[in-house]
Parts: C-alpha cells; sequence; structure tokens
C-alpha cells in the first residue's frame, strides 16, 4: 500500500496579483524538493498554469495530490526540509479555509487519485472526523485500518 494525500489552501489573490509573485516564483522549487525527496512516489502535475484548482466551496481552491511510501516520508519533507521555509511564508499567500486542509489515505501500489477523489477524501475527513478512509495529520491509520498510536 501506499499513502495518498490531497492538501488544499485558498490564495489571498489571484496568481498573477503582485502578492502572489513570491508563491508562484516558489512553486516549481517546492514541486522539485519534493519530487526528489525519499519516498515520494508521485504527485499530480499542475493543471491550471503552476497550480490544479479544484471546487471546495470556493474554484479558486488549490489542490495538491501527491503519494508517498509512508507517513515519516511525507512528513519529513513537509516538516524537515525546504518546504518548512514555504509553509512559514503561507500566511502571506493564502486565507484560511476552516476545517482540516489535508487528508491522507492508503491506496493500492501504483493507484493514482484523481481531484474529486481526493476532495472528496477532505469531505469526508471534515463531516466525520479521521477514519481509515481519510484521516489526518495528526490521527493516522494503517493500511490495515488500525490507528496510530504515536
Amino acid at each position: 500500500m501506499e499513502l495518498a494525500e490531497c492538501n488544499v489552501a485558498l490564495p489571498a489573490a489571484a496568481l498573477d496579483a503582485p502578492a502572489m509573485s513570491g508563491f508562484v516564483k516558489a512553486v516549481d522549487d517546492v514541486n522539485w524538493l519534493a519530487d526528489t525527496s525519499k519516498g515520494f512516489l508521485w504527485r499530480l502535475p499542475p493543471q491550471d498554469g503552476p497550480v490544479t484548482f479544484g471546487q471546495l466551496g470556493d474554484d479558486r481552491v488549490i489542490v495538491t495530490l501527491s503519494i508517498w511510501t509512508d507517513f515519516e516520508a511525507l512528513q519529513k519533507y513537509v516538516y524537515r526540509s525546504g518546504h518548512t521555509l514555504f509553509m512559514q511564508r503561507r500566511n502571506r499567500w493564502f486565507v484560511p479555509l476552516g476545517g482540516f486542509t489535508t487528508a491522507m489515505w492508503w491506496v493500492d501500489e501504483g493507484m493514482r487519485p484523481t481531484v474529486d477523489e481526493g476532495l472528496g477524501r477532505l469531505i469526508h475527513l471534515r463531516l466525520h472526523g479521521p477514519t481509515p478512509h481519510a484521516f489526518s495529520l495528526r490521527r493516522q491509520f494503517d493500511a490495515e485500518g488500525a490507528a496510530d498510536r504515536r
């Protein structure tokens, strides 16, 4: 099994606005960092210029989808790599969405989720809380559906 991850963010302005220029300039570097991280398997290529948009109550929501070997690899990329510099600036570029913004779930090896599936998992997490179907960064489940007790 492989770990799927869907993340959403609402830009503070249109991507061509001066306030978003730092974000747009950083996207390729952040994607390269993910692509070269240990445990990274796949990410959805951008479909709308430098990003992919999805519908989650607002059609300006940016969606990322990726596949990792396990939670530890994803966590290392997000919190213990150059990605942390990007995250420190997120308040400049994004406005709060409220609720969970990241959902994870296990997929069969080689399976690649769609934007609709990722958003569906995130909506499930928002409605039902962490379950084996869709879980959060703070409460994970293993591939067999058992809660991680870390």
